[in-house]
């Protein structure tokens, strides 16, 4: 039997993982009345605290999924747990929104696309920034008679001011690297956004003494032409976050991500409402992971052309 009055029913969720970026998650939740949360999961037990006797709670993921009464799950756990958790969810045909990236290597991230696809099961990557309002606005500008000629992607700041307690971010074997792997995902999305399909062409990383990845700068090539620079800064004093681009006709347009959102981080918290807007589509459309697969390739070209330099640099 349909909804009543055409009305469409609220999709129970539940989240997993508690920490800096499930904020966002639960404002966009609270906001949207398409979206019940109903059950949320961290492996602390201070984390849980506020949401006891008002939710389900669960210091495993495979509880929560056992238990079931849930109508799709979204990961915000540590970029580690990304693989593992949203496998379990798929195996168990619950539809999965999860953090970028969707995985440490693209053999997990392809393994992930491949499940989702073959069971026709919705898997969501949440690039934020493709939802920003300045953004889009940018997009609206280009007129298609002119093509992208090339592009810069600026993505610059102190990564210690945005973490939280969130500590794992700068442990690279949690985090997956730094920078490149951290903000690479969200700036390459972007550079995809504009251009399409590309590839590395050329990366330059700088590394802190525990060899962190602190700065970086990577060139792309679209396979439809067009060339893109990504500048990637976690010891930025402040926040620059910006795109520029350059088109076939000479034109330059340029648009800042923070512009009209006053109060540190605030414009996450209307693009995290485009993400949950995203993949209520996808729970109707069974939206593909190829956009999380793309972004996991990119970072891990990035740190091949970085490897391959210093090798040529040592033979040459």
């Amino acid at each position: 039997m349909p909804p009543r009055n055409n009305v469409p029913p609220t999709r129970r969720v539940g989240l997993v993982g508690l920490g800096a970026i499930s904020t966002y998650y639960l404002a966009a939740i609270d906001r949207l009345p398409r979206w019940d949360l109903v059950a949320v999961c961290d492996v602390r037990p201070t984390a849980l605290a506020p949401y006891r006797g008002r939710l389900r709670c669960y210091d495993d993921h495979r509880s929560m999924l056992a238990e079931g009464d849930l109508d799709a799950v979204v990961v915000t756990v540590p970029n580690d747990v990304h693989a593992e958790v949203c496998r379990n969810a798929l195996l168990a045909r619950f539809p999965v929104c999860v953090e970028k990236p969707l995985a440490l290597s693209a053999a997990e991230a392809r393994e992930l696309g491949a499940l989702a696809g073959d069971r026709g099961i919705a898997l969501l990557t949440a690039f934020h920034r493709r939802y920003n309002d300045n953004v889009l606005a940018l997009r609206r500008r280009l007129p298609p008679e002119a093509p992208v000629a090339s592009m810069r992607v600026r993505y610059l700041e102190r990564i210690e001011e945005h973490i939280g307690s969130d500590a794992w971010y700068l442990d690279p074997r949690r985090c997956g690297g730094g920078c490149v792997a951290d903000n690479g995902p969200n700036a390459f999305d972007l550079v995809r956004l504009f251009l399409g399909d590309v590839e590395v062409t050329d990366a330059v990383i700088h590394r802190d003494s525990r060899g962190t990845d602190r700065q970086a700068v990577i060139d792309l090539r679209a396979a439809a032409g067009g060339g893109a620079r990504v500048e990637l800064d976690w010891s930025h004093p402040g926040e620059t976050k910006d795109v520029e681009v350059r088109l076939e006709d000479g034109t330059v347009l340029h648009t800042d991500m923070l512009t009209g959102h006053r109060g540190f981080k605030s414009s996450l918290w209307h693009e995290y409402v485009g993400i949950l807007d995203d993949f209520d589509a996808a729970l109707r459309d069974g939206l593909s992971a190829d956009d999380g697969l793309a972004a996991v390739e990119l970072v891990e070209a990035g740190y091949r052309a970085e490897r391959n330099a210093a090798t040529a640099e040592r033979t040459s």
